[in-house]
């Protein structure tokens, strides 16, 4: 039984961890049925309980003390224990131990949604007079919230094309370099989106690091690279490894997985995260404990249901890219620009299950295609054990101009597909009746 004055909490552990067994280094897959957690402190239950409560009792007025030093910023690195819910929690900072692994990174935060990880990023980063440059297209909600919620506080943005090259990334980091100064403010983030949504777009990881480190040679303030990984992580794209200094997800889709819940999480080195955490404990955007239980739950099998679903991708692509009525595929496993494929070599350690299909025709052939569907759902989102199609020009992206979305090959007869862990003759055939109806 646990002591009734001073209750251990799972989160603090009186035991190293396990993660080498006979000089082997276990691997994530491994470390997901157990890091961060000992069934000893928690009655010997073999997962985390659920910890719905508020507030969490201070073993001493001192250690309360030195909690909130912690949580005000006045000493750096958040917390030492656990102090109320929209700060931290045993499920919240156990799900954070196991999502930075697969990223090989330092420190982790989990968020209520992958907007509200994104939202305070952005707004932890930046201040009146700041420019972002970002690459293009971004998920239509960030594109927004940087286009037209931070520029109501003096932010502005610079972008570039996903698949720019050196010279066209040290001419827009230069542009943002001037605007910033011109404003009076800092270039204050380079934010990326890579794949792209939905067009599965490559940005060049390395070299954006190489420009931005170049062009701030020398000076104190360098701006960090942020990338949202959510088509290809956690298991297919380690930005980290690639320069990029935080990695930005929607838990929602491949980590989540069942598409049952919505949480988003930033992974990378704690000098990055730590003002992030503080403005996420002002503003509340943790995630609940249900949510990340359920997290805990889905990071278990992460490595199988990608695995499945990228095997699936892989036989649907096959057969699309034969079909009379698919003017062609955006998958990452069948790249006609050599740029693009030379980029997914030295990123990427799969093609994913995402995937752009452009139907010969528009708006019309595109959604009698989708209205025919009898195997795969109807419905935005993406990284579920189902397959999912949706329209973008339509639906997740109707709020971006008809220009931009032109610009950014955003065209009405664009479908995106999410492969899910079904039988993959199935839906071959689905695919295959469906494009009849077109």
């Amino acid at each position: 039984m646990t002591d009734a004055i001073t209750p251990p909490t799972p989160r603090r552990k009186p035991k190293p961890e396990v993660t080498t067994v006979g000089g082997r280094e276990l691997r994530p897959a491994t470390l997901m049925m157990g890091h961060g957690y000992d069934p000893l402190l928690s009655e010997g239950a073999l997962k985390p309980p659920i910890f719905l409560t508020s507030t969490f009792a201070f073993e001493s007025a001192e250690a309360g003390k030195r909690h909130f030093e912690g949580i005000t910023g006045k000493r750096a690195g958040g917390a030492e224990g656990l102090v109320y819910s929209r700060f931290n929690g045993p499920n919240q900072e156990i799900l954070e131990d196991r999502l930075g692994i697969w990223d090989g990174a330092e420190d982790a935060l989990v968020f209520s949604s992958g907007m509200s990880a994104i939202a305070t990023l952005l707004l932890a980063c930046c201040r009146q007079g700041d420019v972002v440059v970002h690459s293009g297209p971004l998920y239509a909600a960030t594109e927004s919230y940087i286009a037209k919620v931070l520029s109501r506080f003096g932010v502005s943005y610079v972008d570039f094309p996903a698949g720019a090259d050196r010279e066209e990334l040290e001419a827009v980091i230069a542009r943002g370099k001037d605007q910033a100064a011109r404003q009076g403010g800092r270039l204050a983030l380079v934010y990326l989106e890579s794949p792209a949504n939905p067009t599965n777009a490559l940005v060049d990881i390395e070299a954006v690091a190489e420009v931005r480190d170049a062009a701030f040679a020398g000076e104190e303030e360098v701006p960090p690279i942020a990338i949202d990984n959510t088509f290809l992580g956690p298991l297919w794209q380690r930005p980290l490894d690639h320069g990029a200094d935080m990695v930005v997800y929607s838990l929602t889709k491949y980590v989540g997985g069942h598409s049952d819940l919505v949480a988003g999480g930033i992974t990378g080195a704690r000098c990055w995260l730590d003002p992030i955490r503080a403005l996420r404990n002002i503003m509340g955007t943790i995630c609940d404990p249900n949510t990340a239980w359920m997290l805990l739950r889905s990071l278990e099998t992460v490595e199988l249901r990608m695995t499945r679903a990228g095997e699936n991708a892989a036989q649907v692509c096959a057969f699309l890219a034969a079909h009379p009525k698919v003017e062609r595929l955006g998958y990452l496993g069948a790249i006609a620009d050599p740029r693009q494929q030379e980029i997914f070599v030295r990123h990427c350690r799969s093609a994913g299950s995402t995937f752009s299909l452009f139907i010969k025709g528009g708006e019309t052939e595109s959604f009698r295609f989708l209205d025919a569907l009898k195997v795969a759902r109807l419905a935005v989102s993406l990284g579920g054990t189902e397959t999912l199609a949706s329209h973008p020009a339509a639906m997740t992206h109707l709020s971006v101009p008809d220009a931009r979305k032109a610009a950014l090959g955003i065209t009405d007869n664009l479908v995106r597909i999410s492969v899910g862990i079904e039988d993959a003759g199935d839906l071959i055939a689905d695919f295959d009746q469906a494009l009849a109806a077109v």
